[in-house]
């Protein structure tokens, strides 16, 4: 796990904001604060502003669509997610929590997805902030791991298919 990841298709247009903000706005600070620093960029239906980000003299490197999603954000240290518009359950976050790798995100990325328990790793809207919560995140064992237990406990309390599926199938008989 030495690496951060971003994952998401390039349909999605907050996908594409947040890959464009985290090079143009956060990544020259991470970097600052860890020069070996790389992020991984996947995801599908790549376009050629996303790939002409490539830079792998910078640790910014796109690889593109994801075989294995749960394999990609399992093997990195942090996910990095500065969504800036988008509604509903993040797929990439909770896929963060699923394999037990922290995150950073924004409130919009967060919103709805951990109820009462504190976020897997940051909530920050500040840019500055995020690159510099990111790299604490990154460096600091005892907080990274403190924020592992956390994802784990949101996604066993928050999205266990036991207490939430009979409340899902009800709605989806009261809708029929």
């Amino acid at each position: 796990r030495e690496h951060f990841v971003f994952i998401g298709n390039f349909f999605h247009k907050p996908n594409v904001d947040a890959v464009l903000t985290l090079k143009n706005e956060i990544w020259n600070e991470i970097k600052e604060y860890l020069p070996k620093a790389e992020i991984h960029i996947y995801g599908a239906y790549l376009n050629p502003q996303i790939q002409q980000l490539q830079n792998k003299k910078e640790g910014f490197i796109i690889k593109g669509f994801a075989e294995n999603a749960h394999e990609v954000v399992g093997n990195a240290r942090v996910v990095l997610a500065p969504l800036r518009f988008g509604a509903g359950i993040k797929g990439k976050l909770t896929e963060a929590m699923l394999c037990g790798t922290p995150s950073v995100t924004t409130t919009i990325g967060a919103e709805g997805m951990c109820g009462n328990f504190p976020w897997n790793g940051f909530i920050e809207d500040n840019f500055s902030d995020f690159a510099l919560m990111s790299t604490q995140l990154y460096k600091n064992k005892s907080m990274w791991e403190n924020a592992q237990e956390i994802g784990v406990d949101i996604i066993n309390c928050s999205y266990d298919k036991e207490k939430i599926g009979p409340s899902f199938i009800n709605k989806i008989k009261e809708i029929q």
